[in-house]
């Protein structure tokens, strides 16, 4: 999957309300989101920074047995 370089634009855009976020964070976003299938990802913040990002992937299981990709190192 690629990222969209448009969601990545609107992710760092500012205006006078909005904070910048770092290219890296923005980056560890969108690679978060672009490596899970089924799943949620979860952006905490501190003091108006990103400080984690979890991510909770969800494995859909047939009758005929567990479909799961391949686990990444």
């Amino acid at each position: 999957m690629t990222t969209d370089s448009g969601l990545e634009h609107k992710i760092a855009a500012t205006n006078d309300h909005a904070r910048k976020i770092p290219a890296e964070v923005a980056q560890e976003i969108l690679r978060a989101v672009a490596s899970i299938e089924y799943g949620s990802i979860e952006i905490v913040i501190h003091d108006n920074r990103v400080v984690q990002i979890e991510c909770r992937e969800k494995i859909r299981v047939n009758q005929s047995g567990p479909s799961r990709k391949a686990l990444k190192s």
